[in-house]
């Protein structure tokens, strides 16, 4: 069975060539094209429901972000993956917190672009090197004033201090596993540990304690 797919970006000379590429692989097939987030909602309520969405984030009207918290909303099954040429760290972490499950430029490879909307169906995160490291750089740009004062409050190690303060920051594990490089299991086994520490069970209660003590 094919996957189904859905392009949705409001230069039309790109959809149609993204469309051409796709149509190289005998494993996809390109169900519909939408020019902005709310036309590709539209073809989801007229039952063109794909498996995998390929989204812009800069649309006039509904724009990418919005988009996907809208798919996801209404669509859970839906794999989004973000393809566009802006690599600002505001829009990558905007549309993965949104529920998108990968991030790519541009200038990717067709083979690279086919093989990574597999991938996103098969549930893998896809977010390139140059992707990852924005993560990393953005998780990074905290004052050192609040690691010590976590550390020094909740006797954090330096793994820890750096994964509580990108909890507080908004990244979720999926975004903290990718940014240092880490397997699923392993960002978990961290964030339970810091769970530990801070006398809390669940994601909320930890920022609010880190707030407390941070003050923001």
């Amino acid at each position: 069975m094919k996957i189904k797919v859905m392009i949705v970006d409001d230069q039309v000379i790109l959809s149609e060539g993204i469309r051409s590429v796709l149509a190289s692989s005998e494993e996809l097939d390109v169900i519909a094209v939408a020019n902005d987030g709310q036309a590709a909602l539209d073809e989801m309520e007229r039952g063109n429901v794909p498996d995998v969405v390929l989204l812009d984030i800069r649309m006039p009207g509904m724009n990418g972000v919005v988009a996907t918290g809208e798919i996801k909303k209404r669509y859970p099954s839906v794999k989004v993956l973000m393809l566009t040429t802006f690599d600002d760290s505001d829009y990558i972490l905007s549309a993965l917190n949104n529920g998108a499950c990968g991030y790519l430029l541009k200038d990717i490879s067709a083979s690279a672009l086919i093989q990574s909307i597999k991938n996103a169906y098969e549930g893998d995160t896809i977010l390139p090197a140059k992707i990852a490291k924005k993560i990393s750089d953005a998780a990074k740009m905290v004052t050192s004033d609040r690691e010590i004062k976590l550390r020094k409050t909740f006797g954090f190690s330096d793994r820890e201090v750096e994964i509580a303060v990108m909890i507080f920051e908004g990244f979720n594990n999926r975004q903290i596993a990718s940014a240092l490089n880490f397997s699923d299991g392993t960002a978990r086994n961290y964030i339970s540990a810091i769970y530990l520490k801070l006398g809390c069970e669940n994601r909320a209660d930890a920022i609010a304690k880190m707030k407390q003590v941070l003050g923001s």
